[in-house]
Parts: C-alpha cells; sequence; structure tokens
C-alpha cells in the first residue's frame, strides 16, 4: 500500500481490489484511518471501520445489500455514505471516495485525516455517547 498526498488529501492505493466480490469485505489501515472496503453491485465502498456508538470494528459484521450491520450492537450504517440506519448509534461514520482503474483501487482521505470532531463527552442532554 503506497500512499501520496495532495492538496486535496491522502489518496491511498489499495491494490488489486478485482477479487472482492459483492457482499465481501476487506478491511485495512489507510492514513490514520482503519478503513472497511466493501463492494455491493459491483461498486467499491469505503468507510471508518469504527463503530460511532461503540468503537467496535465494522468489518466483523454482516454486509446486507448497503447496509453493514455492527456486531456488538446491531447499529447499521450505509455503505455509501457512512448515515446511521437505526440506534443505538445516532452518528453516522467517514465514508471515502474509491477509484478502481487497471492499477488497483485507491481511497481518498481528507487531509485532515485523524480524530473525530469533538471532545467524546456526547451531547449534553442527550444520550450517552461512548465514542
Amino acid at each position: 500500500m503506497s500512499e501520496a498526498v495532495s492538496d486535496d488529501g491522502i489518496r491511498v492505493h489499495l491494490g488489486d481490489l478485482r477479487d472482492l466480490a459483492d457482499g465481501q469485505i476487506h478491511q485495512c489501515e489507510a492514513g490514520d484511518f482503519d478503513v472497511m472496503v466493501c463492494r455491493v453491485a459491483g461498486q467499491l465502498y469505503a468507510i471508518e471501520d469504527l463503530c460511532s456508538h461503540a468503537d467496535t470494528t465494522l468489518s466483523d459484521g454482516r454486509l446486507i445489500g448497503y447496509e453493514i450491520i455492527c456486531p456488538l450492537h446491531g447499529a447499521q450504517f450505509d455503505v455509501r455514505d457512512g448515515t446511521h440506519k437505526c440506534p443505538p448509534a445516532y452518528s453516522g461514520v467517514a465514508s471515502f471516495p474509491v477509484v478502481e482503474d487497471d492499477d488497483g483501487a485507491t481511497v481518498e482521505l481528507p487531509s485532515s485525516a485523524g480524530s473525530p470532531p469533538g471532545d467524546g463527552m456526547g451531547d449534553p442532554g442527550g444520550m450517552f455517547r461512548t465514542r
């Protein structure tokens, strides 16, 4: 895996993922993120491989259509854009563009990759946030 930095962000070459079949998941490190890459309907999608509810690895979950189900508490996320679909998660996860060509797959990360925004203490008056 190789990284390239540009004004737009960080591009991480993931290698040849043509053998990744529909419904399969590939986990990798890219920049400061653990990334879950999956193929659905012939298209590659990449999201942060960490549940926004309880810091659990999403790539250990079950992929059904465009939704990944967290193996710990059943939170669901859309792999196309990282949005959460049901409790216990109440916020989504980061999603990243993936480009696949003859040289393999490349995921594009923001140049400010790193810690999620906020102080991790949750919203005042809201539900307790574990992340």
